[in-house]
Parts: C-alpha cells; sequence; structure tokens
C-alpha cells in the first residue's frame, strides 16, 4: 500500500468521479484508475461501486476512508517537521479554537508568536469542542484549544489546563439591569430574563443551559443560534441577556453592562489538546510553550 494510492482513493472518494479526482490530484486518469485496482488487489475487496457511472464508496471503502485521511494527514505531518528550518523560518501551525476562544484569549497570544515567527503560517479553524476533538483525532489539526470536560472520554489526547475562566451576564445599558439589585446575578435570576442563545455545540450553550435546568427551570430563549459576535450584537441591541466569559466581556468594549453571577457563580476550564500518539510539529509546539506559559 503507497501514500500515492491512498491520495488518488481520498480524491475518488471526495468528487465521487475519477476524472475529477485525476485532475485534482495532477496525474492522467488512466493511471488514477491503474492505482485504484491494484489497491483493491492488495486489499482483497473493491472500493468502489461503479454503476451505470455512479460511484460510490463499498463498505470496504468506507471503512478505508477515515484510515486513509489519518495516514495522509500524519505523512503530511511528518514532512512539514522534517522540512521546517531549524529556526522556524517556515511552516505552518493547524490550530482550532472555540469561537469564544479566539475572541477572548488567542489574539494577544497569536500577535506575539507571529512577531516572533512571521515565517509560520497560521491556520485557524473555530468550532465547538466536539468538533474539534474529531478533527484532532483524524490528523486535521496540530492543536486544538477545548473546554473541560471533553464532550465524550478520549484516551487518543492529551490535554493540559491552561486556566479557569468566570462566566458573567452581559445586557445592554439602556434596558433593566438583570438580577434583584444588579450587582450580580443568581442563575435563578435568569428565569426572569429571555436570554441571547448560542447554536447547538456550543460549549457556553450547554453549560448555561444546564445551570438553568439545574435551579428547576427552562430557559426563554429570545434568539438563539448566533456565533459569538452575533450574540453580543443581538445583546447590544436590547433583544435580551447572554452568559458570555469575562474575557470576552472586558474585550467586547462599549454597548455592553457586564455583571458578574452570584457565588459560586459558572465556570470553565480551558485546556490545550493534542493527540498522544504524534507528537506536534516543532512550531506547534512552540505555540503550545507560549500558551501553557503564565500570562
Amino acid at each position: 500500500m503507497q501514500l500515492q494510492q491512498l491520495q488518488y482513493f481520498v480524491a475518488v472518494a471526495e468528487t465521487r468521479h475519477f476524472t475529477r479526482a485525476a485532475e485534482q490530484v495532477h496525474v492522467a486518469q488512466p493511471s488514477l484508475s491503474q492505482q485504484i485496482r491494484a489497491l483493491e488487489r492488495e486489499l482483497g475487496a473493491e472500493l468502489f461501486s461503479r454503476a451505470r457511472g455512479n460511484i460510490a464508496l463499498t463498505d470496504a471503502g468506507e471503512t478505508l476512508l477515515p484510515l486513509a485521511r489519518r495516514i495522509l494527514a500524519d505523512a503530511d505531518t511528518a514532512r512539514q517537521e522534517v522540512q521546517e528550518l531549524g529556526r522556524l523560518e517556515r511552516g505552518r501551525v493547524r490550530l482550532g479554537a472555540t469561537p469564544s476562544l479566539c475572541t477572548g484569549l488567542l489574539p494577544d497570544v497569536l500577535r506575539q508568536f507571529h512577531d516572533r515567527y512571521p515565517g509560520i503560517r497560521l491556520l485557524i479553524e473555530e468550532g465547538g469542542s466536539h468538533d474539534l476533538v474529531r478533527e484532532l483525532a483524524r490528523g486535521a489539526l496540530d492543536l486544538a484549544l477545548v473546554v473541560l470536560p471533553l464532550p465524550s472520554p478520549s484516551p487518543a489526547l492529551t490535554t493540559v489546563e491552561l486556566l479557569r475562566e468566570d462566566l458573567v451576564v452581559v445586557s445592554s445599558p439602556e434596558a433593566k439591569a438583570p438580577g434583584a439589585r444588579g450587582r450580580s446575578v443568581r442563575i435563578a435570576d435568569l428565569q426572569r430574563e429571555r436570554l441571547v442563545m448560542f447554536r447547538h455545540g456550543y460549549d457556553l450553550r450547554e453549560l448555561t443551559v444546564a445551570a438553568c435546568r439545574a435551579e428547576g427551570f427552562e430557559p426563554d430563549f429570545a434568539v438563539e443560534g448566533g456565533e459569538m459576535d452575533a450574540v453580543l450584537g443581538f445583546v447590544r441591541a436590547g433583544l435580551g441577556v447572554a452568559v458570555v466569559p469575562r474575557m470576552v466581556a472586558t474585550r467586547a468594549g462599549r454597548g455592553l453592562r457586564v455583571t458578574p453571577l452570584t457565588r459560586p457563580g459558572l465556570h470553565r476550564t480551558i485546556a490545550l489538546a493534542h493527540r498522544s500518539d504524534v507528537a506536534p510539529p516543532r512550531a506547534a509546539r512552540e505555540l503550545q510553550r507560549m500558551l501553557v506559559e503564565p500570562r
């Protein structure tokens, strides 16, 4: 089994077309087809169903596809590691982070990293912790900033806790302050508020809804389904209140009232994760060091 054969196989699986796959990998279509047939002979199973010109994965193809993607990702990581120059003058880091961390934690760290290593490309992917864990596992990311506990146990990942962050309630200064006295907000007080809520898959959504249910009520959503910037914008417009990380609220600037939650409040733990079985590339290890350093 050759890496080139796996590359051709993935290209056909993604395009569902031999000719378009050949164009994508810059090879003649007969050569691509020949390599796919050789791979099938070696594996002892057909990978594609070719009925009436329609290309579909067989059960064997469905089984091979995620493994092939991971093998190719690992090979690409190895290539990047070897090709990086000693002083990190070139290379890349693929970093995943939840949207709130992209807004709050990352800007200062990435600016520091870019100033020190301007030749390193930073590829950022936003997503919920569940999606980022999946991308790490298949080799599409080098590092990911996730919220603990992870949505599902993953022994293949190593996590290092970075910080524990308070959550606060943000509201429009033109609206009535949430809570009894406006100095702090109890979770129970949110029963009388309409919430601007993040989309499904957001760690903050799950944490807030769980806290409300623990107090015996279902939260009332004024608007739901937004990303971080949209949620803050809806709150500024007076549509409702939202529970967000203190770091995000601090960075959001004017147009928001920030009210702390009454003790014990709500918190979230941020961790840096990477695959346990593959060391991150050198550039990623340097970014990892900068993220782990006390700030």
